[in-house]
């Protein structure tokens, strides 16, 4: 609901506060030292009523530590941090019926669906140093930077999806941290992964463990048959464990695309339907495109039965069919979302080829050098000098006057070589052992 350079601000300011608790609301245990209760419509915790939107944005914004320690709650460490990140990563709200300031879940539960109707709702909302003002007809007055802040951040955050990344550096440190390159994607950076009613827990698993190798990270269930969260897809997914822990369940496909502009559905037969029909690879180019104008998309994924019904795929923008043998078209789910992100990853102009660690550097195609280096013009020069003067001492120029053709020839074959500076070391090396014995090559030979 606020920009997000103000929500740490605005929110201990706004909410933090004594109060008697709402009539009727359940209190949540979460901990013996700190529990959350209502205050005011509000999720709230500590001695002085900290909401829990304002742990999650401190934790989330800077590290876990620095979060815990600006907020200074007594109580309140890495220990007893998860069970009130739990709260909002698992959506208790909902089922308390209260939404914290700066969440999408207020601006939602209000009725709010357009800027128009958000700065209606509020009695003013001050833009930048205050010249510019914008009035409407309730009592609230909210501050925002500029006014494209105003239209990017208005409806607020997903602080759910915050707790659950802080969640899993909780448990699991930072992600990536041990590799160097490019960062982690943002939210929105990368395409959704959707799959429509997966039947198996493994077969997620293993989606989650393609979607890491690619940078996928966003995986969104839709009605999964063996329930959500699932031990059995945590282990399948050897190590993607943050792409499990971020997963989020849905009810309904139309709830889990949403917040999407785009989506694609994959499918191997053809459909009546009037719509694009794109490879992976030209797929992937359309998303692109949409991504960097700030839009969100997303990929359909089938069941592993029998795919896709035709009214799934209906509301998608796109088909995605990926060239198989026609006479046998049927992929396995982690196969299929490989596939997909395969491609995204090979359009990433910064991606590096195999893994990164800390004594093996990122790789791009190419002649490996390794620590070697090209040989220089000086080098390959000199070499070709000392072929010719021992080619010459041996009577290979016969008749004479075709040395000048023959001496190009060797000069084109070796120039495209590419030779490093110790592979023209080598074949001096062997030119002067063949004309002058090992020998005498070593004591001074060239």
């Amino acid at each position: 609901m606020y920009a997000r350079n103000e929500l740490a601000a605005a929110l201990p300011a706004l909410e933090t506060r004594g109060g008697a608790l709402n009539a009727g609301i359940e209190t949540t245990k979460s901990d013996a030292a700190l529990e959350i209760r209502i205050d005011r419509g509000v999720p709230v915790t500590g001695p002085e009523d900290t909401p829990v939107a304002a742990i999650v944005h401190a934790c989330h914004s800077a590290s876990i530590d620095q979060g815990l320690a600006a907020l200074a709650i007594p109580g309140l460490d890495r220990a007893t941090l998860e069970p009130i990140l739990q709260y909002c990563a698992s959506l208790k709200c909902v089922e308390d019926n209260v939404t914290c300031l700066g969440c999408k879940r207020r601006t939602e539960a209000q009725g709010i669906e357009t800027l128009d109707q958000f700065i209606l709702s509020k009695k003013e909302v001050i833009v930048g140093d205050g010249r510019v003002r914008l009035r409407g007809e309730g009592t609230e007055t909210v501050t925002t930077p500029c006014l494209e802040t105003l239209a990017k951040q208005w409806s607020g955050e997903n602080y759910w999806f915050w707790s659950r990344r802080v969640i899993r550096k909780l448990r699991h440190g930072l992600r990536r941290a041990h590799m160097r390159g490019e960062p982690v994607a943002g939210e929105g950076e990368t395409p959704s992964i959707i799959l429509m009613e997966p039947q198996l827990a493994d077969n997620i698993g293993m989606v989650a463990r393609a979607c890491a190798n690619f940078g996928l990270d966003d995986l969104r269930l839709v009605n999964p048959r063996d329930g959500w969260p699932n031990e059995k897809a945590r282990i399948a997914a050897s190590g993607a464990n943050y792409i499990i822990d971020d997963a989020q369940a849905y009810g309904t496909l139309e709830e889990s695309m949403a917040d999407l502009n785009w989506v694609g559905a994959t499918t191997a037969r053809q459909r009546d339907l009037r719509k694009p029909v794109l490879t992976p690879e030209q797929a992937i180019v359309e998303m692109r495109k949409r991504i960097g104008r700030g839009e969100r998309c997303g990929v359909l994924f089938g069941r592993e039965r029998n795919g896709l019904e035709t009214n799934e795929v209906a509301v998608a923008d796109a088909f995605i069919m990926i060239p198989v043998n026609s006479r046998f078209a049927s992929l396995n789910l982690a196969q299929a979302v490989l596939l997909t992100g395969y491609e995204w990853m090979r359009s990433d102009a910064g991606r590096s080829l195999g893994r990164v660690t800390t004594y093996e550097k990122p790789l791009t195609e190419g002649l490996y050098m390794g620590r070697d280096r090209p040989a220089t013009k000086q080098e390959l020069l000199g070499l070709f000098e000392h072929l010719e003067r021992e080619l010459e001492a041996n009577g290979f120029f016969n008749p004479a006057h075709r040395r000048s053709v023959v001496s190009q020839n060797l000069r084109t074959l070796l120039t495209r070589l590419n030779a490093t500076e110790q592979e023209v070391r080598t074949l001096r090396g062997i030119v002067a052992t063949l004309s002058q014995g090992k020998g005498k090559a070593r004591k001074g030979g060239e």
